[in-house]
């Protein structure tokens, strides 16, 4: 199989251009098995050079191998090279821009990387000097009136993957035109070597975490602290940050497990609390410990899961959903918040309707974003909490204006500590809210897929031939072009909302039944009847998704 000229000249031109030795042998490599007739390096060396990296749901996201379709030094500088142009566009010239950076394989190369590109093009540059959470670069650009700022991150994604992550002023997440405008800026930035890097720029530590640390440990709302919390990061960035929160907001029974950061995740796949068997480990110190609560943060400590020791499931313990998280804590926070100033809460149009039916008990404001905290952090004046169902929880917008797994797990722990000075739990919290506002039972059916084409292709064939009924009941179809590429399917006390995936080649389907407690004494009778329907839902949306 010969290589095309285009393709071969274009490997060539990207070699000669890289900045990084260890890439440019990389890609040679890769180029000289293909012109040796080496079909599977041929298909490689077409993957890497396919276009460059997109800004999706949460900035850019892929593999760390070279080429332009990769997580690489030259990707890096470059695409900072067009944040720099779209900086000084938007009038930011010279202004402060925050760099920090998790424990991933090349984060720390990639963060000078920035942090030289934009101290060279003349701004005020700030490196954070060691690997920290999301949340804690979230809360610096608030903190000193930055005008971005960059973590360098890939999240929950797996071991061999990278990214890079970019806040505006607001001290949220880019949204549109902001990414297509960066995209167009960086196609016409010159080559990586042609761009300049500064060596030197300030850099942050003490002062911003501590400052951090200040504020998440007003968190928890209420005064009981007696609570065994375990908790796990996964082997991520998140452990030194959380154990110091947890000591100063009074918690003092905290054990920690998987609290060195590794950027293989001691062999984890998918470094996801949401993934089957990613709490194995945190649920085995729950139990060793008689764990009154369990925690789990994500890589990059944004997302916060929780467990809850449960004798009706298997091993004695079970993980939470996002949902039901961010239903426990939309009901505390605005049963501690005063309502009269029109506070909102908002989540998105994939997770439980339930915090809708909280918040008019509340007399508070709702509203539904499109999925992505850089929406949610939009959602509105007065925001004092919001949640989507991947596990993200903001439960302090002034300060951390995105998911904040830490300041999330403060909460949690208070809230467990609350119930158990009262002697009760959060399975019961659950069991409060199901009585007054129905069981709200939610899941959601994810298809890995070969490319992300293949989505595209999904997605119209569903808005041509839906499904007539679900669980026999007739259903509404909504499309939810042009606001999003997603269709919510309604039906009586069902509703199924599919959408690809913002960060993986993914097709994902949201379910929620919801279904009426006529009476206290009545709950386990609604909640059987709700599994059945979620059952039979589930089959019937892997059916004709061709699952």
């Amino acid at each position: 199989m010969s290589v095309p000229t285009e393709l071969r000249d274009a490997a060539y031109r990207w070699i000669a251009d890289d900045v990084d030795p260890t890439t440019q042998a990389e890609l040679q490599q890769v180029l000289a098995r293909a012109l040796g007739g080496d079909p599977a390096a041929h298909e490689e060396l077409a993957d890497r050079m396919a276009g460059s990296l997109k800004f999706g749901t949460a900035g850019l996201r892929g593999p760390v191998r070279a080429g332009p379709n990769g997580m690489n030094r030259a990707v890096v500088i470059r695409t900072t090279a067009g944040v720099a142009t779209w900086l000084n566009a938007n009038g930011h010239a010279g202004e402060l821009v925050v760099v920090g950076r998790d424990a991933r394989h090349g984060s720390e190369a990639f963060a000078a990387d920035a942090a030289g590109v934009l101290a060279a093009a003349g701004f005020d540059v700030r490196l954070l000097d060691r690997p920290l959470p999301t949340p804690v670069l979230a809360f610096a650009v608030g903190h000193l009136n930055a005008a971005a700022g960059i973590q360098i991150t890939a999240s929950h994604n797996p071991a061999p993957d990278n990214g890079y992550k970019l806040y505006d002023s607001t001290a949220s997440q880019i949204i549109p035109p902001a990414d297509s405008e960066i995209e167009a800026a960086i196609a016409q930035a010159p080559a990586a070597r042609a761009i300049p890097r500064a060596t030197t720029y300030r850099t942050l530590g003490d002062d911003v975490v501590e400052a951090y640390l200040q504020q998440v440990a007003q968190v928890p709302r209420l005064s009981a602290r007696t609570v065994r919390v375990a908790v796990s990061a996964l082997h991520g960035v998140g452990a030194a940050t959380a154990a110091e929160a947890f000591r100063r907001a009074g918690f003092t029974d905290v054990h920690f497990t998987q609290d060195t950061p590794d950027p293989d995740f001691g062999g984890m796949a998918f470094p996801n609390p949401e993934e089957p068997g990613a709490c194995d480990e945190l649920l085995a110190l729950a139990k060793r410990i008689d764990a009154d609560i369990a925690i789990a943060f994500d890589p990059d400590a944004d997302r916060c899961a929780v467990g809850v020791p449960d004798d009706s499931v298997e091993g004695g313990w079970r993980m939470l959903s996002g949902d039901e998280v961010g239903g426990l804590l939309g009901e505390h926070v605005l049963s501690t918040e005063p309502t009269t100033d029109g506070v909102l809460v908002a989540t998105t149009i994939v997770s439980s309707s339930l915090l809708k039916s909280i918040a008019a008990a509340h007399g508070a404001k709702y509203t539904e974003t499109l999925t992505g905290f850089k929406w949610l952090a939009r959602a509105g004046d007065n925001l004092v909490f919001a949640y989507e169902e991947a596990l993200g929880l903001c439960v302090d917008p002034a300060s951390v204006r995105d998911k904040d797994g830490i300041s999330a797990a403060l909460m949690v722990a208070g809230l467990a500590a609350a119930r158990k000075a009262e002697n009760s739990t959060l399975l019961e919290g659950l069991d409060t809210l199901a009585r007054r506002h129905g069981v709200h039972l939610t899941q959601q059916v994810s298809i890995r897929l070969d490319t992300p084409s293949r989505a595209s292709e999904m997605m119209t064939k569903l808005r041509e031939q839906p499904p007539a009924t679900l669980v026999d009941a007739p259903v509404d179809l909504q499309d939810l072009l042009p606001r999003t590429d997603g269709v919510r399917l309604s039906a009586d006390g069902l509703r199924v909302v599919v959408r690809p995936s913002g960060t993986e080649p993914k097709l994902k389907a949201y379910l929620q039944v919801v279904q009426p407690v006529p009476a206290d004494d009545q709950l386990a009778a609604s909640r059987r009847e709700a599994e059945q329907k979620m059952s039979r839902l589930r089959a019937e949306v892997r059916e004709f998704l061709g699952a």
